[in-house]
């Protein structure tokens, strides 16, 4: 199988490529590759010839997206509509890689893969139109949801490129007290353990549709924090605050849950973060 991985310098990417190594990979980013730029994209995928083409590129800065809201709509929206008529014409599956930021966050018990979705940020407008254009222009598909990811490689598109394990880390070990949101839920993921499961599910020709692929078990931004200082032996005090005290421009859902219920669960999400430790 070749696979066209677009977005293959990202934090997903990295591990896509990784992922999908005993295939026929090609790796593809900016600026060669930008799919914001239909007729130039479509031609560079006609000389590939993939068997698949699986997304991962995106506008990933969800404050950022406050401000800019038309760049995230071209990367997250009008990108995701280039991909999925060029996919529906020359007959490539594709995979797309959404947030769980496309739910309100209201539904305690967490959200399943056909539940409407009433986003509350333009990051995740931008998204959700994504996944619209996705599904409206584009018969063979894949859409993936994910929550909260953390990798190895840096998380381009966003300031410093930290995730949040990375930037608790720096901030327990650099100040004498860490303010951390409490009253926020969701499943943190490893983004190595995502994209051997996206492998996996490809691999079976599962039916084409909405999947959601996370690490199992819900916390809090603050537990995972108490989490990762735990197994760091990082005694820097952790101070739980709600987000209405956290500033942000950004209105964030508070069951920021995704269930799966069509695949292979993925490891709880303390066994992920516990080997993402070894390395840093």
């Amino acid at each position: 199988m070749k696979a066209l991985i677009i977005g293959a310098q990202g934090m997903l990417g990295h591990d896509l490529v990784n992922a999908f190594t005993n295939d026929d990979v090609i790796p593809a980013d900016l600026p060669e590759w930008d799919i914001t730029e239909e007729k130039n994209l479509k031609l560079k995928i006609q000389n590939c010839q993939p068997d698949i083409i699986i997304n991962s590129a995106a506008f990933t800065d969800v404050e950022g997206a406050e401000e800019n809201k038309e760049l995230a709509f071209k990367v997250n929206a009008e990108g995701v509509l280039n991909l999925a008529k060029i996919c529906q014409e020359l007959n490539i599956p594709l995979v797309h890689i959404s947030t769980e930021m496309v739910f309100n966050g209201e539904k305690k018990t967490g959200y399943n893969e056909d539940d409407q979705t009433s986003p509350l940020s333009i990051y995740g407008q931008s998204k959700e139109q994504g996944e619209k254009n996705l599904t409206a222009h584009c018969q063979q598909y894949y859409l993936i949801r994910s929550s909260w990811l953390f990798g190895l490689a840096k998380q381009r598109g966003k300031p410093r490129g930290q995730n949040f394990i990375d930037k608790i880390i720096e901030l327990g070990e650099n100040q004498s007290e860490v303010r951390v949101v409490c009253n926020q839920y969701g499943k943190p993921t490893f983004t190595h353990d995502l994209a051997r499961m996206l492998k996996q599910l490809v691999g079976k020709k599962m039916p084409y549709g909405v999947y959601h692929l996370v690490n199992e078990g819900v916390t809090t931004w603050y537990d995972l924090a108490k989490e990762v200082f735990r197994l760091k032996q990082i005694k820097t005090k952790l101070i739980p605050v709600t987000s209405q005290e956290f500033p942000s421009r950004v209105k964030r859902p508070t069951y920021a849950i995704l269930n799966n219920n069509r695949f292979f669960q993925l490891r709880p999400w303390q066994e992920a973060v516990t080997e993402y430790l070894k390395y840093k």
